[in-house]
């Protein structure tokens, strides 16, 4: 329990110090922040192996970092420098690192979901016990592609955990206009699937449940979908103000910030006191100055490699299978 609040709370300060660069002009491009849904991807992401997989879309500074990404190559690739994770060709929405099995970071609506679902093949077919979690939105949950993926997990018994992460808005649109349904997990049903929803605002929650989903792929090879219920306290991007939901609202969300109540399950449990708080606050604020003047300081790319590293040439990825069994 304490080390999930430590990673919420990197994250937290993460994105913070990507708000201020962003707003000075230092990070170009969208930036989608994930402050106030911290307690998914950390639940979801810290009992992972290695060698599991996640994806994401375009919301995924946390989860990449989470996955295993060193921060300060995740803010460098914001920043759109050459030590960024996709040698900042990719940016904020398109953060990538096969060495973590961190597969993006997508930036088209729901175009992670059947990628996921051709890792989860993969690892069939490889026959090992690997597992996938895919994160995606509510806004996603209609698309096509979320169906025929759903469809053909549950048909061919793939290992991947679907993790609808409902933050109740897809940019400005709340759930009620956009859904007939509100339990989004019930989508599940149509593809005899287990399915459940998570208090997305609760990490421990999140922790246990997708522990559950993951035990349960990498022993049967079938897929479950989750809805994380959980709100984003910043608007849909940098640009948006938000103005299509009330500070009452908000406020009220805010008040379930995901990271006080960590704080408080592990105060009233005793696990720790105040001067741990303080350390760890001492200690991530040490890394955030490490990752900052990182992404500063490091060179743009060369203009040279414009069209470089694009798309994978067959002799690169013959070097990186060779590389990984000589290993």
């Amino acid at each position: 329990m304490k080390m999930l609040y430590e990673k919420m709370l990197l994250c937290r300060r993460f994105e913070e110090k990507a708000a201020v660069a962003y707003g000075t002009g230092k990070i170009g491009g969208f930036c989608h922040l994930y402050i106030g849904q911290e307690a998914v991807a950390a639940g979801a992401l810290c009992m992972l192996r290695k060698t599991d997989y996640a994806i994401a879309a375009y919301r995924e500074h946390a989860h990449a970092i989470l996955k295993g990404i060193d921060p300060k190559y995740v803010m460098a690739e914001l920043y759109g420098k050459v030590t960024g994770s996709s040698r900042g060709k990719g940016g904020s929405m398109h953060i990538f690192d096969m060495d973590c099995r961190f597969l993006g970071g997508h930036g088209i609506v729901g175009g992670q979901i059947p990628i996921a679902a051709g890792a989860g093949f993969s690892i069939k077919y490889r026959k090992t016990d690997d597992v996938v979690v895919c994160f995606f939105g509510e806004g996603a949950i209609h698309q096509g592609v979320f169906h025929e993926s759903m469809n053909l997990a549950a048909l061919w018994h793939l290992p991947v955990i679907f993790i609808c992460e409902n933050n109740r808005y897809g940019m400005g649109t709340s759930l009620e206009r956009a859904s007939s349904i509100y339990d989004l997990s019930k989508k599940a049903l149509a593809y005899e699937m287990e399915r459940g929803v998570v208090d997305g605002m609760d990490a421990v929650n999140v922790w246990e449940r997708v522990s559950e989903a993951v035990d349960y792929a990498r022993h049967t090879k079938k897929p479950t979908l989750l809805e994380a219920r959980t709100y984003r306290f910043r608007g849909h991007s940098m640009s948006d103000p938000a103005t299509y939901r009330t500070k009452d609202e908000l406020n009220e969300m805010k008040s379930r910030d995901p990271i006080s109540l960590q704080k408080e399950l592990l105060v009233a449990q005793k696990l720790v006191d105040e001067a741990w708080f303080e350390e760890v606050d001492k200690k991530v604020k040490a890394e955030m100055e490490v990752v900052m003047r990182f992404a500063e300081e490091s060179p743009d790319p060369d203009l040279a490699e414009l069209h470089d590293h694009v798309l994978v040439e067959p002799e690169e990825q013959s070097q990186r299978e060779g590389a990984k069994s000589d290993g």
